[in-house]
């Protein structure tokens, strides 16, 4: 009985703090669009889950909280999908530390699938399996329901009819408006769904996953001289595409007639990249540590070459993207472009210190997902189209060289290097379209920072910069009777309609 009754207490914490989740998201986010509020929910739920899941409060579980509440901070700076899937990685490893221990990224990946893929049936799972450890199967919520229809169904009788009877009484029930079926049923769906969401990391459930997903010492185990012999061909493939890429990327020599440098930067950029990837995989399903390849000084000192060569693959494609985004503009899935490239060619390092060093598989996954990490990290936590603004606000040297469009799709984020375009444009054209840009972005930011439902610090910050920057705002924009384009350009006036002789008649 004392086991059962520990269970029961610890069942009922784990739904109170559920439930005071679900009444937080509502105040939170129902009918409001988030902002700043993502974080302080996150934040909540990093408080309220150690209280009720006391397992959490030491440790590794511990710590995988506070750095989802540092990650929570990052939310109310500035929301974003990413920050908040961080967030929610590192709130369910929390949650699954206690039961599982960490062995290797792709075997956690799949165990924090399986929990987010659970959370839809969980609540009622939980419920049946409640019912069942107290003896009585399937009966308790009928039993509830049951003892709870007269006392409910009597007092609405004995209320209706004692309104009937008091004016004054009926008076009041009759200002009171029921809520309509529509608004019930959306809250419900609401409920249901952050429900969904936060009771796994209560109740986690994940697949055993004894072993893990990485094989253990898999290796095709191919013969010394067919690696030897496909590494050398590999190694003079690759050699002529990097002689080409050293004598026209990397010096200044002269491309061939009719080949621009814009054209041979971004045409095989991303190519490249998936050749690399190619080559890293070969290395994984060919190579093993301990094999006997691993073994032959022919096969590693090949290996190291081509390693080395698709370093350099890697760093001409990053070069490539560099001269492209010279010759047009930076923006924010080139940045991560760059990242993606840096992270393959030390992904590619990682490969070939693995077989030198005899690291596991397992050793590698997660090198190479701590890195990832870090990377998506320093991603969430930097305003990457701020960064693309400046630089393509900084570096234009000519009007036709801005994409104002791209500018104005960034949002707040264009907004600082907008003022500055403002302040130092060449003409009152470039001048005017940027004002405008500028205004639009300004106001949109503003209405959002009134609601303190979409309340960011970034934004606040943002903000207070631009209106230290512009001062009073008086200066008139020139008139666009018919609008304007996503540049801010004034679209001209359609000319007169023709008369026809049958439009006479």
């Amino acid at each position: 009985m004392a086991v059962l009754s520990s269970l029961r207490f610890s069942f009922a914490m784990k739904a109170a703090g559920a439930l005071l989740l679900v009444i937080i998201a509502q105040w939170l986010f129902y009918g409001q669009e988030p902002g700043g509020t993502l974080g302080v929910f996150t934040l909540a739920w990093c408080a309220v889950l150690p209280v009720a899941a006391p397992a959490l409060r030491r440790g590794a579980p511990a710590a995988s909280l506070a750095v989802a509440a540092v990650l929570a901070f990052l939310l109310v700076d500035d929301p974003s999908p990413l920050g908040w899937a961080l967030s929610w990685t590192m709130i369910a490893s929390a949650a699954l530390l206690p039961r599982r221990r960490f062995d290797d990224a792709f075997t956690w990946l799949a165990r924090l699938a399986t929990l987010a893929l659970i959370g839809v049936v969980s609540p009622a799972r939980d419920l049946a399996m409640l019912s069942r450890r107290s003896g009585r199967v399937g009966a308790a919520p009928g039993a509830l329901v049951r003892s709870m229809a007269l006392p409910l169904v009597g007092g609405a009788v004995f209320l209706a009819l004692f309104a009937s009877a008091n004016p004054v009484l009926g008076q009041a029930l009759g200002g009171i408006a029921p809520p309509s079926l529509g608004d019930v049923i959306l809250h419900l769906f609401f409920w249901a769904a952050v429900l969904v969401v936060v009771w796994p990391t209560f109740r986690p459930r994940a697949l055993s996953l004894v072993g893990g997903v990485i094989p253990r010492g898999a290796s095709l185990d191919l013969p010394v001289a067919t690696l030897a012999a496909s590494l050398a061909a590999f190694n003079a493939v690759f050699a002529l595409q990097n002689a080409l890429d050293l004598v026209f990327l990397w010096s200044p020599a002269p491309l061939p007639p009719g080949v621009t440098l814009a054209e041979y930067a971004h045409q095989g950029a991303y190519t490249l990249i998936a050749t690399a990837l190619i080559a890293g995989a070969f290395v994984l399903i060919a190579l093993a540590p301990g094999s006997r390849a691993a073994h032959s000084r022919v096969v590693r000192r090949l290996l190291l070459l081509w390693i080395a060569q698709n370093v350099l693959l890697v760093a001409s494609s990053a070069l490539r993207l560099v001269d492209y985004i010279d010759a047009y503009s930076l923006t924010v899935l080139r940045i991560a472009a760059l990242a993606w490239m840096a992270l393959v060619a030390f992904g590619l390092i990682l490969v070939c210190w693995r077989l030198l060093a005899g690291r596991s598989a397992a050793w590698l996954v997660n090198a190479n997902a701590l890195a990832a990490a870090a990377t998506l990290l320093a991603t969430d936590a930097v305003d990457l189209g701020a960064i693309a603004a400046r630089w393509n606000v900084d570096r234009a040297r000519r009007a036709e060289q801005l994409d104002l469009c791209y500018l104005g799709s960034l949002g707040s984020s264009a907004l600082l290097p907008l003022i500055d375009l403002e302040r130092r444009a060449a003409g009152p054209v470039l001048r005017d379209r940027a004002r405008y840009l500028r205004r639009d972005i300004q106001a949109t930011l503003i209405d959002a920072q009134t609601d303190w439902h979409q309340w960011t610090w970034r934004g606040a910050r943002r903000l207070a910069a631009a209106q230290a920057l512009i001062g009073r705002d008086v200066a008139p924009l020139r008139p666009a009777p018919d609008g304007r384009e996503c540049d801010g350009a004034i679209i001209p006036p359609s000319p007169p309609a023709r008369l026809t002789e049958g439009s006479v008649r």
